[in-house]
């Protein structure tokens, strides 16, 4: 026995030792026992509030969970107590009768203190603490109405603490299918409420709660990463506070940068460095947004970032790409400035124009040096100058003139990035 009951218990008198039956045999004491066991059973049902009022004080000294919500609500968990011990009790007197009710009852108490937060191993220890106090009442019982009837009574011992396994047998499962539910319940609150800031559809008074679930502040800098792959392909810096989000074919991660002193553009710099991304997997960086009402705009920003990304993979910044971001923005103004500006190439051997565009592309990203370029493309730089000028024949353009370079630049951007 426990010791907080045992102390509660006189010296019990010596029970004589018991010779084992033979398998399949009945005791010829079943009678007798049976009826020692219910003159205790039905003796205890009689001081039933005490042995729960003994029991509450257990668990208010033995666990400081109980402790917790017996503070809170002593009538409720004093309710509890009281009926789940009357169920024990009852048992004994009616096993078969009393069984289904028993059990409904275990499973009840399991739901309650499984969404009241009480640990699993403080509802078992209570549940053996009850069984260990009904037994000890059973002998306490007998001892005090006739002793000569212990050794009747150690028939049943068994039987009893099997009920007790039983129970916590029910009640364990109970509780965890409730801890499955609410775990469910929570992630797909969070699912919703992170769906609801990305989207756009969370109201705004709505986000001090998102803001308080989601464990984010309000306010802050915030920015979005949209992912083309599987999610677990992206591993964002140690300590990043994050929330992912999988919407179709694409995998949205909302970062918090900082709070409202923090230097974004830093911050989101630092993010990118120390992103680790599978090879080919893609990623658009958003920028910056303030506060969790402007996280809607930081996804369309990431969705236009990860636009620019290149099909071979990697990680985009959108800060670095806008002229690729306002190129995709608007596909069918860029298809349409591709063919004013490049439509003339389309007439060449593809060998051909793939020849010149890539030595425009080159040029453009030495800053228009035709040293550098024909470093890098493995020829003259008068190769370079020539193939140049066959661009500026061919299109009517010229690449001393800031605009048609402008254009050629956003041209070239296009046919890159929509083919």
């Amino acid at each position: 026995m426990p010791h907080v009951l045992r102390s509660r218990v006189g010296p019990l008198h010596e029970v004589p030792a018991l010779t084992p039956l033979a398998p399949g045999a009945r005791s010829l004491l079943d009678a007798e026992t049976v009826t020692v066991l219910h003159r205790a059973a039905r003796a205890l049902l009689g001081d039933l509030a005490t042995m729960t009022d003994r029991l509450v004080a257990a668990l208010r000294e033995q666990e400081p969970a109980y402790r917790a919500a017996i503070e809170a609500h002593p009538t409720e968990v004093w309710q509890e107590v009281h009926r789940s011990l009357r169920h024990s009790v009852t048992s004994l007197l009616q096993p078969g009768e009393t069984r289904e009710a028993a059990h409904r009852t275990s499973r009840q108490i399991a739901v309650l203190r499984a969404e009241r937060g009480l640990p699993l191993d403080a509802l078992l220890h209570a549940f053996r603490l009850g069984g260990a106090m009904v037994w000890q009442g059973l002998v306490e019982e007998v001892a005090r109405g006739n002793p000569d009837d212990m050794g009747l009574l150690i028939h049943v011992a068994t039987d009893v603490w099997n009920f007790v396994d039983e129970h916590c047998g029910v009640v364990a499962d109970s509780y965890r299918r409730t801890e499955r539910r609410l775990a469910w319940q929570h992630e797909d609150r969070l699912r919703l409420l992170t769906a609801g800031l990305l989207d756009g559809s969370a109201r705004l008074t709505d986000l001090p709660t998102a803001a308080d679930v989601l464990g984010l502040p309000e306010d802050g800098w915030y920015a979005v990463i949209a992912l083309a792959g599987e999610e677990s392909s992206l591993t964002l810096p140690t300590g990043t506070r994050m929330l992912r989000h999988a919407a179709a074919g694409v995998q949205y991660v909302l970062v918090l940068l900082g709070d409202t002193d923090a230097d974004p553009a830093a911050e989101l710099a630092a993010l990118a460095a120390g992103l680790d991304l599978a090879a080919g997997a893609r990623a658009g960086i958003g920028s910056p947004v303030a506060g969790l009402a402007a996280v809607p705009h930081a996804r369309r920003l990431a969705d236009t970032s990860l636009r620019t990304c290149p099909r071979s993979g990697g990680a985009v910044l959108l800060d670095e790409r806008l002229p690729d971001a306002l190129v995709v923005s608007s596909p069918e103004l860029a298809e349409a400035l591709t063919e004013r500006v490049l439509g003339p190439l389309r007439a060449l051997d593809p060998a051909d124009r793939d020849l010149l565009l890539a030595t425009l592309a080159v040029w453009l990203e030495t800053d228009g040096s035709a040293q550098r370029a024909g470093a890098r493309l493995y020829c003259h730089r008068n190769t370079v100058l020539n193939r140049l000028r066959r661009v500026e024949q061919l299109t009517g353009r010229s690449l001393t003139r800031v605009g048609d370079m402008v254009e050629f630049s956003l041209a070239l951007g296009a046919s890159r990035l929509l083919g």
